[in-house]
């Protein structure tokens, strides 16, 4: 089983407090309590990651009710892993994790998420990203035109 990072813990701690908060600004939800359990004790321990079939039945339900929102494939539907390479470029999967993918648990998934948006090498985190940048500095060009006519 794969380990669940102590991020995803708090960014699902703080995904509660939004979704349930709390009523008096001191008492906290119960997917909140179990939550923070977790979390209290990997920091007491100095773990990065916790093993979730070690984890309280109702702290990995509202963990999984947490994962449930996120994204489920990194896939942008540029699988170059398709023409031989062993790291897709598209996504940064291996060819290994993306023949898994449909068959891998939600902590799985969430380790290799974490690893390829830390590498940040794929094309979803740069290629793609400087395209949609460049496509906001044309248009903002585009709209400045007609001012810059008429002021001259």
């Amino acid at each position: 089983m794969a380990a669940l990072h102590i991020t995803d813990i708090e960014s699902a701690i703080n995904w509660w407090r939004e979704k349930k908060p709390s009523p008096d600004g001191i008492t906290a939800c119960a997917e909140v309590l179990a939550l923070a359990e977790v979390y209290a004790l990997m920091v007491y321990y100095h773990e990065t990651e916790c093993d979730e079939d070690s984890m309280p039945e109702t702290a990995h339900a509202a963990w999984l009710a947490w994962y449930s929102t996120m994204p489920d494939a990194p896939c942008i539907a540029i699988c170059s892993t398709s023409q031989g390479d062993g790291i897709c470029k598209g996504c940064g999967r291996s060819f290994e994790e993306v023949q898994r993918w449909t068959s891998m648990s939600p902590a799985e998934k969430r380790a290799t998420w974490r690893r390829i948006t830390q590498e940040g090498t794929a094309w979803r985190f740069n290629r793609y990203a400087e395209r949609a940048l460049s496509g906001e500095a044309e248009a903002v060009a585009v709209a400045a035109e007609p001012a810059a006519r008429a002021a001259s």
